[in-house]
């Protein structure tokens, strides 16, 4: 085999081989690997190009030696999950590093951190002050988890007891001036309900980049053209408007009327409109 046809063939052959085991290794992130992972990829890359530009090597020791690093990661992850014991000793136990706004500093001498990544880590998260901290932990993975104390942890929704309207994923549905007609019928619409949409929009399809439907039915879209400024279509808001307007209606005919059993009428059906209108506004807001 001279040296182009052996170059060509392991290069092959140990793409094929790479590729098979990062598939059996799972989806972790770089940022997760841990560091027997990590030096364990870095020693298959390098057997892998080795074998591949050492024309004297033997291609099938090569892919022998990677399958074996490759199984012992493996074996290594598989273990870990099935053991709690043989996690902590590879890749060792989260260490609480700062605890009712205090550093440990024992805690971090002992993980080898100086006060300046510790800052560093800190700031990733949004947060500048340690005493700012109620609990911090440094992962076994090297990132850090931060719990600030009760009082500067924004304030939700939840908290103050309010109803808000549920998220769903976003489908697109115009993808480079072409419609995805799998995506448009995954949210219930057809390609007439976009040509009207577009309409009213004062767009063509082919002026369009990018066209995505988000849960309650209202589409964005993003054109090739960085200066056009497209109107944002809000019949949400309108819906809510008029209900109100309705309901306002209801209550000027309540006072408007000399008959008591019509005005009781006026007043019940405004008040359960109200009812209903308190119910829907979250999903009718923009």
């Amino acid at each position: 085999m001279n040296e182009w046809m052996h170059i060509i063939v392991s290069s092959v052959l140990f793409v094929v081989t790479l590729f098979a085991i990062t598939k059996i290794g799972g989806k972790k992130q770089l940022s997760e690997l841990s560091f027997f992972e990590y030096v364990s990829g870095i020693t298959i890359g390098s057997i892998a190009g080795e074998v591949i530009m050492g024309l004297d090597g033997n291609l099938f020791h090569g892919v022998l030696a990677i399958v074996i690093f490759g199984s012992f990661t493996f074996l290594h992850d598989l273990l870990g999950i099935k053991s709690k014991k043989f996690s902590e000793f590879f890749e060792g136990k989260a260490t609480v590093i700062i605890k009712d706004g205090k550093v440990m500093e024992e805690n971090l001498k002992k993980e080898k951190y100086t006060i300046d990544e510790l800052n560093s880590l800190l700031r990733q998260k949004n947060v500048f002050k340690t005493s700012d901290v109620e609990f911090a932990v440094l992962e076994p993975k090297g990132d850090i988890s931060v719990l600030l104390k009760k009082e500067l942890i924004p304030i939700t929704p939840k908290d103050l007891n309010m109803p808000v309207a549920p998220e769903k994923e976003t489908y697109t549905v115009i993808m480079d001036g072409n419609v995805m007609h799998d995506q448009l019928a995954s949210v219930g619409k057809n390609k007439g309900w976009l040509d009207i949409e577009l309409d009213n929009l004062g767009v063509t399809i082919e002026n369009v980049f990018l066209g995505q439907v988000d849960s309650y039915g209202k589409l964005s879209i993003d054109t090739y053209d960085d200066q056009l400024q497209i109107p944002s279509p809000q019949p949400r808001k309108l819906l809510l408007a008029m209900l109100n307007k309705c309901q306002a209606d209801l209550e000027l005919f309540a006072l408007g009327t000399e008959s008591t059993s019509t005005k009781e009428m006026y007043n019940k059906n405004a008040k359960k409109l109200q009812e209903a209108i308190n119910k829907v506004r979250p999903f009718l807001k923009e």
